[in-house]
């Protein structure tokens, strides 16, 4: 079910008002409720994947009770590799086996072996990569005994299938989620009003400016052959929007639905784009995949401490592992590395938490320095884009060599371009309201809050409308497919 559809239209009130007022006077109800829902969220795209949740659920719900009663060492160990390799080895079959297989044949092929081997017809379950993540940094942490493992299945089941945050994030840790399906749950007015503007933006973000720019990046990018750098330079920029747009328009409509039911998730971004490095970029970018290989992978590997080498080493592990999580194509791989390659010169430096505040924090326009990195990181973030947007690696490079040619110069003209105007000037629109908003959680927390009532429903009008106006291209979420 995806959340600009007429389907989540629908849903959302049935579940808010049962919850609310139907169920209202038990939480173990309420959580129940939140499991159905959350399957039948999840099982109204292909309920055949709800026994991969639901298998997920039982195996780290048991291994979490079993290391509450094991001290032995060596036996926790055991049960801890027995999540992760159960739940690593789903994904790694759904995801991975016909990359895996494709690349081993081919490497045979080099040296004169020719092997014959069947790929198969796998279907990739919707959030897969979201929910096993999930489930693993519980198990983790009962593991490390910074969680104490929870008896309450139903619980549990709500917190790896939370409807709202579980085909695409964000990756919420037990420690923050969990508690909260412990807690009498009461309703706010005022949470519910911010939770729904929240959604609001989300939308906004996702059908005005993702799918409108997903039109142009997807006409320049797939006939990349046919225009000039400067026209390849543009699409370029129109994916960096619709990612942009589209994930975070993503998260916000997660939790602001989250918030109407009286829970609260972390925030997935904060701004990215107005970053003055790529180590900002990346706090501010997908916060939740970020902190999590930061917590599960890059510390136990060392981190920055150790020699310049291990340094190194495990800057460029977590990049590619993080590239890789994103999908089985060699794309996603250099486009890792590429990140890991912006990243590095930062962290041998020792300036890779120099950028911790808001840029601009108590001004209206950033300074000529504040300015020069935010347009250096913002285009080193676009070259990236390019790979992770690309078919495959040749279309990647060719599309790369394209730009860089004398056509650069050219004035960018594609199909469809008057009408792609427009486009720009809401994009330019987006990008002055998301400055203003850069302060807060999303950048309409506070605007027109203190407005004349009917200036402040004026907004929402507007919003709406530019809603129905330019919605009806129906493009899935980008992230549905990791």
């Amino acid at each position: 079910m995806l959340f600009n559809s007429l389907d989540f239209a629908l849903f959302l009130p049935i579940v808010f008002l049962l919850y609310w007022f139907i169920f209202n006077k038990s939480l173990k109800l309420q959580n129940a409720l939140i499991v159905v829902a959350s399957y039948t969220f999840y099982g109204w795209w292909d309920w055949r994947f709800l026994s991969l949740i639901l298998f997920s659920t039982i195996v780290d719900y048991s291994i979490g009770v079993a290391l509450s009663k094991q001290e032995h060492q060596t036996k926790r160990k055991v049960l801890l590799w027995t999540s992760i390799l159960i739940n690593l080895g789903f994904l790694g079959f759904f995801k991975y086996y016909n990359f895996f297989l494709d690349n081993f044949i081919e490497a045979f092929s080099l040296f004169g072996t020719q092997i014959q081997a069947n790929t198969l017809n796998i279907i990739l379950p919707v959030g897969i990569s979201f929910y096993t993540f999930q489930t693993l940094s519980y198990t983790i942490d009962v593991y490390r005994n910074k969680l104490e493992p929870t008896k309450d299945f139903v619980a549990f089941s709500a917190f790896v299938s939370f409807f709202p945050q579980l085909v695409a994030g964000p990756i919420e840790r037990a420690s923050n989620l969990l508690p909260q399906f412990y807690t009498e749950r009461v309703f706010r007015y005022e949470k519910a009003v911010d939770g729904m503007r929240q959604i609001l933006w989300g939308l906004f973000k996702k059908i005005v400016i993702a799918d409108n720019c997903a039109q142009y990046a997807n006409i320049i990018f797939n006939n990349s052959d046919d225009y000039s750098g400067s026209t390849l330079v543009l699409g370029a920029l129109f994916f960096t929007f619709q990612i942009y747009g589209d994930f975070s328009g993503y998260s916000d409509i997660a939790i602001g639905t989250s918030r109407l039911f009286g829970f609260d998730l972390k925030q997935n971004f904060a701004f990215p784009y107005f970053s003055r490095d790529i180590a900002e970029f990346w706090r501010r970018w997908h916060i939740s995949l970020s902190t999590w290989f930061r917590d599960y992978l890059y510390i136990p590997l060392g981190g920055s401490r150790g020699s310049k080498w291990n340094q190194v080493r495990n800057v460029f592990i977590i990049f590619i592992v993080s590239g890789f999580w994103h999908g089985a194509n060699w794309t996603f791989i250099v486009w890792g590395a590429l990140n890991a390659i912006y990243f590095l010169p930062m962290l041998l430096s020792g300036k890779n938490r120099n950028n911790l505040d808001v840029v601009a924090q108590e001004k209206y326009l950033p300074n000529l320095k504040e300015l020069g990195s935010m347009l250096v990181t913002f285009s080193l973030t676009v070259f990236a884009w390019i790979f992770f947007r690309a078919e495959n690696m040749e279309h990647a490079l060719d599309y790369t060599f394209r730009i860089f040619s004398k056509s650069l110069l050219n004035y960018p003209v594609f199909e469809k371009d008057d009408s792609a105007k427009l486009i720009l000037l809401l994009i330019v629109l987006f990008i002055i309201i998301e400055w203003l908003g850069r302060r807060h959680k999303y950048a309409i927390e506070q605007l027109g809050l203190n407005w004349n009532s009917m200036f402040r429903y004026t907004m929402y009008l507007i919003i709406i409308i530019l809603l129905f106006w330019f919605g009806g291209n129906d493009q899935q979420f980008i992230y549905f497919q990791f």
